[in-house]
């Protein structure tokens, strides 16, 4: 009695929808909807449980990147046997990559269930990948490994992992390009600076040099995000001197 009245009681006005929401995204009915709640915390809150722990998304992030890393991992191993350690852990790197994460975040339109005291518009890519870490860590939480292999077979694996189309994916342009660099003898180097322009926000700007000659420059809202654009645009201009694989 008591397990029916917490799954009605838990469906009723604002709870109903969230629950709802959540089962279509899940593919099967939550049991404990807390941890879901859970899930969509943002530290902004500054919520406490009862014994005065932080109560936000952060920590079932934590759960949810290492289910999801051991299930591809798993995922991997079986359908690769004869894959070493170094290119296994090469691929599972690829299907959880932060871009790959942030997309899957982004595309079930995660970030409208957040609770939070800053503007959504104020966060950055980042946020849509750590709530479908969090997201996988609730199901855990709620419904066991099972349910939780389930999910990540049914969102993440059967629908975007494809193991050729995986090995000739480019992770890192730039851990690429440097390495290609190494092997052919080549002088690179990054000359990054702040850039002086009228965007609202702070910029970066970047020129690549091989071999004492400027080869692609680029500009981003960070160093990281400037130094890999320009990477890209030197790839494609040596692509058939670099190899991906």
């Amino acid at each position: 009695m008591n397990v029916i009245r917490n799954i009605l009681s838990s469906r009723s006005g604002k709870d109903g929808n969230f629950f709802d929401a959540i089962q279509n995204i899940i593919g099967f009915r939550p049991k404990v909807i807390k941890h879901y709640k859970r899930a969509f915390i943002h530290r902004s809150l500054n919520k406490k449980d009862s014994l005065g722990n932080d109560l936000n998304y952060e920590r079932l992030e934590f759960l949810g990147d290492a289910m999801l890393s051991s299930i591809v991992a798993a995922y991997l191993y079986n359908e690769v046997p004869g894959g070493d350690e170094g290119y296994l852990t090469k691929m599972r790197s690829k299907v959880v990559s932060r871009k790959h994460l942030n997309e899957l975040g982004r595309d079930l339109g995660l970030i409208k269930f957040v609770e939070t005291n800053v503007p959504k518009d104020h966060f950055g890519q980042n946020i849509h990948g750590n709530l479908f870490e969090a997201l996988v860590g609730a199901i855990y939480l709620d419904r066991g490994y099972k349910y939780c292999e389930k999910f990540i077979y049914q969102r993440v694996i059967d629908p975007y992992v494809d193991i050729e189309q995986l090995e000739g994916k480019v992770i890192s342009y730039k851990s690429l390009l440097i390495e290609w660099c190494q092997k052919q003898k080549h002088k690179f180097n990054y000359e990054v600076y702040e850039d002086t322009g009228k965007d609202e926000l702070k910029h970066f700007a970047v020129k690549l040099w091989i071999d004492a000659k400027v080869v692609a420059k680029a500009r981003a809202t960070s160093k990281k995000k400037a130094e890999e654009k320009a990477s890209k645009r030197a790839y494609y201009a040596f692509q058939n001197k670099i190899s991906p694989k």
